[in-house]
């Protein structure tokens, strides 16, 4: 049976996520992918505000297609998470505490989300049309002029994620490939 949890992301939630769990997310979430990380460390080492408050925030990998005439967003599905990973450990030292994506992570990313007590959330590729459907409302917050790649605030709905990297250091992709490792 699947968590429910209810963004933003705190402490108290994180220790009872463990690595393999099915999550349902209900709250506020950030969606970004390279082109608004890379701002976003610019802003960062420059000494300027970001957009919104990452403390606690949970932010999206992923760029979503038109929305239908009706409906907040089109297909929302996942984007490699590997692509975000040279500004990951700067984002989450600041208090991100949520990723969302699709694919592996650094050892250095890893690194910084025991240390800083973060999770690495999949969802799942290829679903993007039905993953849409847990997005009640979507608005571009910044960057706009990136397109596809603004950061958009989303309001989610059971959201469905599962957790791949935890606060203990567990990994699911690589505990995956432990059980069924020929020895």
């Amino acid at each position: 049976m699947a968590k429910k949890v209810v963004l933003p992301l705190t402490d108290e939630t994180l220790k009872d996520l463990k690595a393999g769990d099915d999550v349902l997310l209900t709250g506020v979430m950030y969606v970004g992918r390279d082109a608004a990380h890379k701002r976003l460390v610019e802003a960062l080492d420059h000494g300027k505000p970001l957009p919104f408050d990452i403390k606690g925030q949970t932010v999206y990998f992923m760029g979503p297609s038109p929305a239908r005439p009706g409906q907040p967003i089109g297909s929302a599905g996942p984007t490699t998470s590997g692509r975000m990973d040279a500004y990951s450990p700067r984002l989450i030292a600041e208090g991100l505490k949520g990723m969302i994506g699709k694919g592996m992570r650094s050892p250095t990313v890893k690194e910084a989300m025991k240390k800083h007590q973060a999770v690495y959330l999949a969802a799942i590729g290829g679903a993007g049309a039905i993953i849409s459907k847990s997005i009640k409302k979507s608005e571009v917050v910044a960057y706009e002029e990136l397109g596809t790649e603004a950061v958009r605030r989303l309001e989610v709905e059971g959201f469905p994620v599962t957790v791949i990297n935890d606060i203990y250091g567990g990994d699911l992709y690589l505990e995956g490939k432990a059980q069924y490792a020929v020895g």
